[in-house]
């Protein structure tokens, strides 16, 4: 007997193990099914990437964007509450739209009105700001909502300055950095990364410079920008990125283009100088010098912020001189005086590159072969000379060590801009 049940349990033995654990397998199997046929998502930045969700309780979060608040896969962010303004009115212009800057605005309108994203592909100081003007008070006058959006917080506080006075009728609050107690009004104008706030609220998404940092090639800002739009797209920018002209060779939007600025002069194309650091510095001291004899300021741009530190200490000896950088503390007092004129040269970082406007400013990059500067970024520098009606006729140096790619694709650029705007230049008066 003891013989027949050990044979039998040798036999069946693997047959009642397999019903002893029949109930886990087909758990962990409809578990699998489960996951195979409702994978994770986070609906904010879009992720799928099972590595990148954590678990609290029985819930997943998305950890991509965590920095913007958590989010359970799954779950829409919650639209805020925000008020709308039907204004009827136009803009205060300190100087009338030339017929070129009108034809550009009326057709992105028309782009905007068939439901279709429109690219204004402008040279820097065409009038990219002015070109959307038109836009913002056709979509305010039928009680819609308008942001303005921009990557950098500098920018954010110029622009919000500029807005207000084109419309001082309305209420404009920035939103960024230090201004985050009151998020509403008649008019947004906030950095890329505070749309966070505002899911599915903006009729028309107004985003300037899409190619700058910390926004181009940032997966999740630019979910989370398209997530606040529910109407219309108007991307502003000199140097358009490679994704915004694929999608228009894709036909899914359209493109104005602008490159004569309003004075009818050419673009600014850097003089290239080469030589040794040393030979640099000294001859941005004897530029320097030149141009503030001619009561202009300097803007002069370094690679690093560690670059900042010995240059400061070197054009300090000569000149009035701060510095600005990401990291600076009082980068609003900072920029008040350079406005006040009460500094004759500000060395800077990439940070100024973009969106900044100060009449009869001259620019110098130091080591303009250095990595960091891309011919976008120096497209967008050069850009910051020449942009007053008073004073059409900005100067840029650029200072190398050796030949850089970056800097020949942007005179090329320029160059092509001229071209294409079929803008002369006009010699400046002569002074005594």
């Amino acid at each position: 007997m003891a013989v027949f049940f050990c044979s039998f349990f040798h036999q069946t033995g693997p047959l009642l193990c397999f019903f002893r654990m029949w109930p886990i397998f087909f758990v962990q199997m409809d578990m699998d099914m489960n996951e195979n046929s409702h994978p994770l998502e986070c609906l904010r930045c879009h992720n799928r990437d099972p590595e990148q969700f954590f678990y609290s309780g029985n819930k997943a979060y998305c950890r991509k964007c965590l920095d913007f608040g958590p989010l359970e896969a799954g779950t829409l962010p919650k639209k805020p509450e925000l008020h709308h303004t039907v204004w009827k009115g136009s803009p205060v212009l300190e100087f009338e739209l030339t017929p070129s800057q009108k034809e550009v605005s009326a057709k992105a309108l028309e782009i905007l009105q068939s439901g279709r994203d429109v690219l204004v592909y402008a040279a820097a100081g065409a009038g990219k700001t002015e070109i959307s003007l038109e836009s913002i008070c056709a979509y305010l006058a039928q009680g819609k909502k308008v942001c303005f959006a921009i990557s950098r917080r500098q920018v954010v506080m110029e622009i919000a300055a500029r807005l207000r006075k084109n419309f001082p009728d309305l209420e404009i609050v920035e939103v960024c950095q230090g201004f985050t107690k009151k998020t509403d009004a008649d008019l947004i104008v906030c950095t890329t990364h505070q749309l966070y706030r505002y899911p599915f609220c903006f009729d028309l998404l107004i985003l300037d410079e899409l190619d700058a940092f910390p926004y181009c090639g940032n997966p999740v800002l630019e979910a989370i920008a398209r997530q606040s739009c529910i109407g219309q797209r108007m991307l502003l920018s000199a140097t358009p990125d490679k994704q915004s002209l694929q999608a228009i060779e894709r036909k899914e939007m359209e493109m104005v283009n602008l490159f004569l600025r309003p004075h009818k002069q050419p673009l600014c194309v850097p003089t290239v100088h080469t030589g040794s650091t040393l030979r640099q510095v000294v001859e941005a001291l004897l530029v320097c010098k030149r141009h503030i004899r001619n009561h202009k300021q300097v803007l002069l741009f370094v690679p690093r912020i560690a670059d900042t530190c010995w240059m400061k200490w070197i054009v300090g000896l000569f000149f009035r001189c701060e510095v600005i950088h990401s990291k600076s503390t009082d980068k609003d007092a900072i920029m008040q005086r350079f406005h006040e004129k009460k500094t004759e040269v500000l060395l800077c970082t990439t940070l100024l590159e973009r969106g900044i406007t100060v009449p009869s400013v001259q620019v110098i990059v130091f080591h303009a072969d250095h990595p960091v500067f891309t011919s976008a970024s120096l497209i967008q520098i050069f850009g910051r000379a020449g942009r007053s009606f008073k004073d059409p006729h900005g100067e840029g140096l650029a200072l190398v060590s050796g030949p850089s790619p970056a800097l020949n694709e942007c005179i090329r650029q320029l160059k092509f801009m001229n071209a294409a705007s079929g803008a002369r230049r006009s010699e400046p008066d002569a002074k005594p």
